[in-house]
């Protein structure tokens, strides 16, 4: 699955910096997304000198080269790896509130290409979790409170040793902000998954899964394997 849709994302990559002279592109980290951004820094034929990288997620409190951080985890998978055009990493600070500001003005500069991302055991798309998934958010960037079922994920995923130690809260893109980019690659491997991927695929449009919201743009295509495709 990461393998098939790495190849479409690098073919949209190759298309869009042959008719324009930059991309823009927002990724995902998460170990559900660590096939596809592998295999994606090793597709050929992509000059990663005119892509500008953005990242979607961050949470506040945690040190700043603290490994469990997510541009860390980018940087270590892809990041690190090629040479972007610029790099903008989510760096709360000690004004969480002021960073989820500036990182909105970032976006704003000029139109979003391309979004790759997840969906969350509880269908939230980014950190946006039920409880504060708004879809006409006024807000393109904002700080959340992390929802208990969010916050397992990320010990069931290893990447915290206990619930205590994932922090509370984060700043994120809100649900308008990710929707509004032209195309949107959505990778959601492994059985956990299941519900919120037919949650998301035959639920109502509601915040009660914010995945759900997919439904509503032009141009996003989703990735399931045999373990978190409901019809399997």
């Amino acid at each position: 699955m990461g393998r098939v849709a790495a190849g479409e994302i690098a073919t949209e990559l190759r298309s869009r910096l042959a008719r324009q002279a930059a991309v823009r592109m927002v990724f995902a980290s998460a170990p559900s997304q660590s096939d596809v951004i592998d295999a994606l820094a090793a597709e050929p034929g992509i000059d990663w000198r005119r892509v500008t990288a953005f990242h979607m997620d961050e949470y506040i409190g945690l040190a700043p080269d603290a490994p469990e951080r997510f541009g860390s985890w980018l940087s270590r998978y892809i990041f690190g790896r090629l040479p972007f055009a610029a790099v903008h990493p989510i760096l709360p600070g000690a004004d969480p509130e002021a960073t989820a500001r500036d990182y909105a003005a970032l976006l704003a500069e000029a139109p979003i290409d391309i979004v790759q991302l997840g969906i969350g055991v509880n269908g939230h798309i980014a950190f946006n979790d039920p409880p504060v998934a708004d879809f006409n958010d006024p807000l393109d960037v904002k700080v959340v409170e992390l929802d208990e079922v969010c916050r397992q994920q990320q010990v069931d995923d290893d990447c915290f040793a206990t619930l205590a130690d994932v922090p509370l809260r984060a700043i994120t893109l809100t649900v308008p902000r990710l929707l509004r980019a032209d195309r949107l690659f959505c990778m959601v491997p492994g059985r956990v998954k299941r519900n919120a991927v037919r949650a998301a695929l035959e639920g109502p449009l509601s915040t009660a899964c914010p995945a759900s919201i997919l439904r509503t743009h032009p141009d996003c295509t989703l990735y399931l394997d045999a373990e978190s495709d409901p019809h399997a």
